[in-house]
């Protein structure tokens, strides 16, 4: 199998002209057998990996996912694509399950998704052994280990697969997984000597905001005042505070309802239905909901507490802007949230070395929503990703606090660590640094490093204050496998031995640094005439997006996402060549929806002319709406006031992009043939005066216009036929 194979079908299936960063690369090592490990943000197109290969490979893929909705989301985008999947889990009964496993027995499916306590299970097994699998996918892979954000036991069992199936592609996936996380899943999975690839975990399109946690109703108002309409998720800690908040914003004249584990089955499904199909556009929700979502038009994500961990912060945040379109994410923070997840760790159950690793990760996120560092920054080193700039689009970008050189100090710290071995954690490395006498450092020896007291010029929470932000800024890490030790990173050692500098934020007062923390909302820019053409036409398109889908009976965002929506706003496809130009648009949607859409956007250019308005590229479409009111091509140049030429060439045009009618008035069958077989004769692209000149005159220039018109549109339509095949 080669990536041409994989590039037609990710246009024909999935609208694509090209693949994303990582995507090809992955594919091949699936089509090379190997097994892979695919660590890549929400949103940035992990499923495109395994689905290429499934739908080009022979057999039926195995999808191990962890969610019933997420498993129902997928399967019917595929569905709509026109890709044979289906799903087994507890939602369907026996028959219909006897339905899929004949369909599977028949090779009408090409993609299988089952829960892992499915796929585990006694009952399952034979139908794997009598299956041709092309390969298995592990969705959210860091449910496998221990040191993850989610563990989850019933994962631990799939090591089966490597096995029972040792020659089978095995492909993990995961949204986010530190580095200790991604040997676990390796490991637990058997993988052999699998290709790992790490896409960037930045997702620039996503803007990060913090802020303290008072006044944070009044603030979700003032931010929902400057999104109306636009979908989004708000997550709170407690089960009641979400429905408080829910009532409270419905109040206010938002249209909000919640989400929480003590619904109901048929609630929750109704909640996430309403949400999914744009109905209800503000969900107040524990951090179950969303996971099992493929919705694209997320346009924000609220904290309204502190995350429990940055992994899971991440996850969270990622389920804004899937389609690549500018969202924002919004945390809010306090330390009575760092109380109330102590609590709760403790009373939970597992071992004391779980509980106090995420107790430390919990620290790390409270960290994070204080230090004056680059979120962007903070996060992509915690993922072990190296960003040496500020990403201009965060609250502390936006908004800088003072800074100062601060390589001495963090050299100090560096040395410190280096000197005792890596043996030290945060507290211990400042009271070496301040020259404590406490009896742990005399018994390690810490006392006779040549950095023993050179930091006394800062304060024990000046020094805290400094190793965060060195530790967000990615020079130093904490081992959470040895005791919470600290070690030097690479980027740290370039500090420590290179003399690469480092800005650091100048320590401040709490209270003042809680102020600085509470940031003014962006001012929204006038738009121009152009954009403001494009947005009623987007939101007509929406409108009717809606409408399809309730006739359809399938989510708004499975007919068309938010960025293909927005593209045909852009760009106003009139025919389905143009159409198809639109990412995000293949055969089998263009089969589907592609008259209805096209129908609205000649509907609303029309109307648009019939104003007056001036609409760049309507030219060609407004020629022709008038030949198919009777007009003659003369009757459309004086009507127009353009040349008879210029209304040949458009109406030649309409017809190379595929609208029905006969050209027999302009050019006689017996010269299309003669001049069209000719055309292969000179190079691209067709110049008429050298066709002209070929034949001396003897076929006109409209003639030769009308035979080009014709070779394109017929090659137009092979291709089609082609990737329809």
């Amino acid at each position: 199998m080669n990536l041409e194979t994989a590039h037609l079908a990710l246009k024909k299936f999935f609208g694509y002209d090209s693949f994303r960063p990582l995507q090809k690369d992955i594919i091949q090592q699936i089509y090379d057998g190997r097994d892979t490990l695919v660590l890549m943000p929400t949103g940035c197109g992990k499923s495109i990996c395994f689905q290429i290969p499934a739908v080009t490979l022979d057999g039926v893929a195995i999808v191990i996912s962890p969610l019933i909705a997420l498993m129902k989301d997928q399967v019917e985008g595929l569905s709509a694509n026109g890709v044979p999947a289906a799903f087994i889990n507890s939602s369907i009964n026996y028959d219909q399950q006897r339905r899929v496993e004949d369909a599977l027995m028949q090779g009408h499916i090409k993609l299988l998704y089952v829960s892992p306590e499915k796929a585990v299970s006694q009952g399952f097994q034979p139908l794997l052994k009598s299956l041709k699998i092309s390969l298995f996918a592990i969705d959210e892979a860091h449910c496998i280990s221990s040191w993850g954000h989610d563990f989850r036991p019933e994962y631990t069992q799939l090591k089966f697969l490597k096995n029972q199936f040792p020659n089978i592609p095995l492909v993990a996936l995961t949204a986010t997984a530190d580095k200790l996380t991604r040997k676990d899943i390796v490991s637990q999975l058997g993988m052999r000597d699998p290709s790992i690839f790490i896409s960037s975990f930045d997702r620039p399109n996503i803007s990060l905001k913090v802020s303290g946690g008072q006044r944070r109703f009044e603030q979700i108002v003032e931010f929902l005042k400057q999104h109306p309409g636009n979908s989004g998720i708000i997550y709170c800690l407690g089960r009641n505070s979400c429905q408080i908040l829910a009532e409270k914003l419905n109040a206010k004249g938002f249209k909000a309802d919640y989400y929480h584990a003590e619904l109901s089955n048929q609630q929750r499904n109704k909640v996430q239905d309403d949400f999914i199909n744009d109905r209800t556009p503000i969900i107040c929700a524990t951090i179950a909901f969303g996971m099992g979502i493929d919705k694209s038009n997320v346009r924000f994500v609220i904290h309204y507490n502190l995350p429990r961990n940055l992994e899971g912060y991440y996850q969270e945040i990622g389920r804004a802007g899937r389609d690549g379109l500018p969202s924002e994410a919004l945390l809010f923070f306090s330390y009575g949230d760092v109380i109330s997840y102590r609590d709760m760790f403790m009373q939970s159950e597992g071992s004391l070395e779980q509980k106090e690793l995420k107790i430390k990760k919990l620290e790390r996120m409270y960290e994070f929503a204080e230090a004056p560092v680059c979120r962007r920054r903070t996060v992509l080193a915690y993922f072990d990703e190296a960003y040496e700039r500020d990403c201009g689009n965060c609250d502390i970008c936006l908004n800088p606090p003072r800074r100062f050189d601060g390589t001495v100090a963090a050299q100090k710290a560096l040395s410190a660590i280096v000197r005792s071995q890596e043996r030290v954690g945060m507290n211990m490395l400042v009271d070496v640094l301040r020259g404590s006498a406490r009896r742990e450092i005399m018994e390690m020896g810490l006392n006779q490093i040549k950095t023993y007291g050179a930091g006394r010029e800062y304060t024990f929470d000046d020094w805290i204050f400094l190793l965060s932000q060195m530790l967000h800024l990615g020079l130093l890490e904490i081992a959470y496998d040895a005791h919470n030790v600290l070690r030097v990173t690479e980027a740290g050692k370039k500090v420590l031995f290179e003399g690469k500098t480092v800005q650091l934020a100048l320590p401040q007062p709490k209270e003042k640094a809680k102020k600085a923390a509470e940031k003014q909302l962006p001012e929204f820019k006038p738009k121009s005439k152009t954009e403001q053409l494009q947005d009623e036409l987007l939101n007509l398109l929406i409108a009717l997006r809606r409408l399809v889908a309730q006739q359809k009976g399938t989510p708004p965002h499975q007919v068309f996402s938010d960025v293909t929506l927005r593209q045909m706003a852009e760009k106003r496809p009139l025919t389905d060549a143009e159409m198809l130009d639109v990412s995000g648009v293949g055969e089998r949607k263009l089969q589907l929806y592609g008259d209805a859409f096209m129908a609205e956007i000649r509907r609303f250019v029309l109307e648009k002319l019939e104003e007056g308005q001036r609409i760049i590229g309507s030219s060609p479409f407004q020629t022709y709406s008038l030949y198919k009111q009777g007009r003659s091509p003369q009757e459309i140049a004086d009507m127009r006031g353009q040349s008879l030429v210029s209304i040949m060439n458009h109406l030649a045009t309409m017809y190379e992009k595929g609208e029905m009618f006969e050209i027999n008035e302009w050019i006689s069958p017996e010269a299309l043939d003669i001049i069209t077989g000719s055309l292969s004769l000179f190079p691209e692209p067709l110049q008429l005066k050298e066709i002209h000149e070929h034949f001396n005159g003897r076929y006109s220039y409209d003639e030769i216009r009308w035979a080009v018109a014709h070779q394109q549109r017929m090659q137009f339509q092979e291709s089609r036929k082609t990737r329809l095949d």
